[in-house]
């Protein structure tokens, strides 16, 4: 299981005293509220530098954070294109039968006869339903609707998701 997760991603900046303006990578932006500290980098490491929470705004898609080591607009634009990462403990709990994307992705994903159709590389939010992006050893993509009907049972601890692919979802079905 990932020790880190990344909530946000800086893309801009907001007045001259170092707000930082967010895309929330996350499904409940007001989670924001709850932290007192996160991490700014690039990507995920051990070495990564804490930041203290200041403030928190919201706007229409937006997150606004400002940071007590921040304090000016020269210092804000350094972290353009930056990702808000937090320890796993702080994550938010999830209800029974949900999980993390970042949980998922790699799965090996078999249908309910033990035929391995490939692992989970993505995971697509659409309006109505997830959909998963599984790719074959051939990097054949299949798109498998997330559904109650259609993934039977997810084991993070075996490493693999279950699922009853309706019929002529794979072409070789047919």
């Amino acid at each position: 299981m990932i020790k880190f997760m990344e909530i946000g991603k800086i893309i801009n900046t907001r007045g001259i005293r170092g707000e930082l303006k967010i895309i929330p990578l996350t499904d409940n932006p007001k989670r924001f509220d709850k932290l007192q500290w996160v991490y700014i980098s690039s990507n995920i490491s051990e070495n990564m530098e804490k930041y203290y929470i200041e403030h928190v705004k919201y706007h229409k898609n937006f997150v606004y954070l400002k940071f007590k080591e921040i304090d000016n607009l020269n210092d804000a634009e350094k972290f353009k294109d930056l990702y808000i990462i937090i320890d796993r403990k702080d994550s938010v709990n999830l209800p029974e039968g949900s999980y993390f994307m970042c949980d998922l992705i790699g799965m090996n994903v078999i249908d309910q006869s033990e035929k391995v159709l490939g692992k989970l590389k993505d995971v697509l939010k659409t309006g109505s339903n997830d959909v998963y992006i599984v790719k074959d050893e051939d990097e054949n993509e299949i798109l498998i609707p997330a559904l109650k009907s259609v993934v039977k049972n997810i084991s993070i601890e075996k490493n693999k998701i279950v699922v009853s692919l309706p019929q002529g979802l794979i072409e070789d079905e047919i």
